[in-house]
């Protein structure tokens, strides 16, 4: 099934919404202040990562927990956070990891913590507009 509203297509198969390698999300805080920004979609990722500049802008927070995580430059011991976000029409409340992403072309990324638990197919032949 295909549904949209405007511009945005969202695409559904066997009660799952396909995304793309990177999406336009809605991005919200506890503090009632909310961003546009485009996330990075990555499966291999355990949990959702946001850039610690955003996350002061947006006032993210409380901080909930420490996770301990491994990635590519290392283990490393990360603050989390809750946030509210909108992907490809779905209202989703998930925890974040708070990162410095300032090195990496998108501030958000979502992992299997969202992906999982909310019925998304990846297709990466799904372009998004105003990935460049």
């Amino acid at each position: 099934m295909i549904s949209g509203r405007g511009k945005d297509i969202i695409i559904d198969y066997k009660g799952k919404t396909v995304i793309g390698l990177t999406e336009r999300i809605l991005l919200k805080t506890p503090g009632g202040k909310s961003k546009d920004v485009l996330a990075r979609i990555d499966t291999g990722a355990t949990k959702s990562s946001i850039d610690v500049k955003l996350a002061a802008e947006l006032k993210a927070g409380p901080i909930l927990k420490a996770k301990l995580v491994k990635s590519a430059s290392g283990t490393s011991v990360r603050p989390m956070v809750q946030c509210k976000l909108e992907i490809a029409n779905k209202k989703v409340t998930s925890e974040f990891t708070i990162a410095d992403r300032s090195h990496m072309k998108f501030r958000v990324l979502i992992g299997q913590n969202i992906l999982c638990n909310n019925n998304f197919l990846i297709d990466p032949s799904k372009g998004t507009k105003g990935e460049q």
